[in-house]
């Protein structure tokens, strides 16, 4: 577990785990939990509540196999920019590859929520700009954060999901 530093407040980050390409001889759910140990691993990084795993359609629908997600909820002494760079690390060490948007992928991790603070770069937008359209974000995160509020529509975790109903999501085993 990572030792936070007691000189600077430690802020919550919201980061979303998918997978949907096996890696090796290892599964998209083997791939996700050794994402969350990498975490664990993370100086700066202390991870507090990990979700229930949940197997999602792909969004937008194509012919992709279905996607395990989760959602890691974490205190970090970081900044928005290096926590997106770790994950980043992260994913490359996982075998991902950048090809074109949406594409299947053996890992996936994005920074959802950073405390309140909202953002707008090149390289980062916070809180992410889709979370709240998507059940495979929304559920795994209301597991770790149901009180969480939307920094931009000030939208509670009840009336996002109420907004998502129907897409294709289950719960799978522990």
């Amino acid at each position: 577990m990572s030792v936070l530093s007691d000189r600077v407040r430690p802020a919550t980050a919201l980061i979303a785990i998918g997978a949907n390409l096996p890696r090796a001889e290892q599964d998209a759910r083997a791939t996700c939990l050794e994402a969350v140990q990498a975490l664990r691993e993370t100086p700066g990084v202390q991870v507090e509540a990990v979700s229930h795993w949940y197997e999602s359609a792909p969004m937008p629908p194509s012919g992709q196999p279905p996607y395990v997600n989760g959602v890691v909820r974490c205190l970090t002494v970081l900044s928005p920019d290096a926590l997106l760079e770790c994950l980043h690390t992260i994913e490359t060490h996982n075998g991902r590859e950048r090809s074109v948007p949406n594409a299947a992928r053996t890992l996936d991790l994005d920074l959802i929520a950073f405390d309140d603070h909202c953002q707008q770069t090149e390289h980062l937008v916070l809180p992410h700009p889709r979370a709240h359209e998507r059940a495979f974000v929304l559920l795994p995160l209301n597991d770790v954060q149901p009180d969480w509020r939307h920094p931009r529509s000030g939208q509670g975790m009840q009336a996002m999901l109420a907004a998502v109903q129907g897409q294709e999501i289950r719960r799978i085993g522990e």
